[in-house]
């Protein structure tokens, strides 16, 4: 029987995008092929079980995902003596793997961007690390998956030569994003003010992300809109002092609201509740808010730069991505046109339903096949 290997170990208690991906892996590919054993590496604090199919094993993995164990060592902290493939699943490639690995990769900002990035300890070291790890994936994996076909042209753009090795899979969204009723009324327990519109931003904060570019795009649209707030719903948030201190300068303080991780059933809310999704990033591998705001009815204003085009597919308001200015102008179209954000709002939700979980899962069996049929 053949056995598939797949890392999980972003699934646990805080949500995150790459967490949604490896739980699409485990919800679909057990069933999509019955005749494969698959073993899930987890973390400790992971649920006790992910997957009650048959054809499953879980092991834990007592080492941080993005670690030195997981770049150097996973093969001597995880049973992989009888894997026939190993699907890394967060950019990096571990060492060691006498197996063919499919990996896959969200982005390139580590190589081509690293201001933009995260940095929990310092970022030469970071920057070597993640550069290390992906650089192995792009010399050395059998296949390298991507989250849209403009993370696809990225890669293919700074390595020719990966060629036919490189595959995107779309991402999908599940069916609790929906337009819910009562959605405002549903943020009482959130702290947020009653009787304002909103404008939501997704995401952790890390520099591509441009916070600060979305205080400013908001300073610029609704600095006199008393009835209108900012809020931010930030997954690892680091230190917001210096968001906070900005919002104060461009005198938007008392207007402007930190959330963090939240629930689902709550972040359907948020959506359901926003007047408009702001989503300024510099780049985005794919960039899940943009499609579960359009799943939930709320109108998306994007710049204009990597997979959001895809993404949106004309369903959302697009302007350059250092363009203030031209940002801000699209936001306040969303909010000053009632028939603008309808339309939105219904081509959001039409857009949204031709995204399927299912679907990226079987983009990815697809290609352990192909590496498999080639050995």
């Amino acid at each position: 029987m053949t056995k598939i290997c797949v890392d999980c170990r972003y699934i646990g208690p805080r949500p995150s995008g790459i967490g949604k991906v490896q739980q699409a892996l485990v919800d679909y590919l057990p069933g999509l092929a019955p005749e494969i054993a698959f073993v899930f590496l987890k973390r400790a604090d992971a649920p006790a079980q992910l997957s009650a199919a048959a054809n499953v094993r879980e092991v834990v993995v007592h080492a941080a995902a993005n670690s030195p164990t997981t770049m150097w060592w996973l093969p001597r902290a995880a049973p992989l003596g009888d894997v026939q493939l190993f699907h890394a699943t967060f950019n990096i490639m571990p060492a060691g793997l006498t197996m063919p690995c499919v990996t896959t990769v969200h982005d390139i900002m580590w190589l081509t961007n690293p201001e933009w990035c995260k940095a929990r300890f310092s970022r030469p070291l970071e920057r070597r690390f993640y550069r290390h790890g992906i650089d192995r994936a792009l010399r050395s994996a059998a296949a390298i998956t991507t989250v849209s076909e403009a993370s696809k042209q990225e890669l293919l753009r700074w390595k020719p030569e990966l060629g036919g090795r490189v595959h995107p899979a779309l991402l999908g969204v599940t069916g609790e994003y929906r337009p819910v009723r009562d959605a405002a009324a549903r943020l009482a327990g959130l702290g947020l003010p009653a009787g304002k519109r909103i404008v939501l931003t997704v995401g952790q904060y890390v520099p591509y992300k441009n916070h600060e570019g979305a205080l400013r795009i908001f300073a610029e649209a609704c600095g006199s809109r008393e009835d209108t707030n900012l809020v931010f719903l930030q997954r690892l948030s680091r230190n917001t002092d210096d968001l906070r201190a900005l919002a104060k300068t461009l005198g938007i303080a008392n207007r402007v609201h930190f959330l963090e991780a939240v629930d689902d059933a709550s972040l359907v809310a948020l959506y359901g509740a926003a007047d408009c999704l702001l989503h300024p990033s510099f780049c985005e591998g794919f960039g899940l808010p943009l499609l579960e705001a359009m799943a939930c009815g709320c109108p998306v204003v994007a710049s204009d730069h990597s997979a959001m085009p895809e993404v949106l597919g004309g369903a959302g308001m697009l302007a350059p991505v250092h363009d203030t200015t031209a940002i801000a102008g699209a936001l306040r179209r969303v909010l000053d046109d009632p028939g603008l954000a309808e339309t939105l709002r219904s081509a959001g939700i039409a857009r949204a339903a031709t995204f399927s979980w299912e679907r990226f899962a079987m983009q990815n069996l697809a290609v352990y096949r192909g590496v498999l049929g080639c050995q």
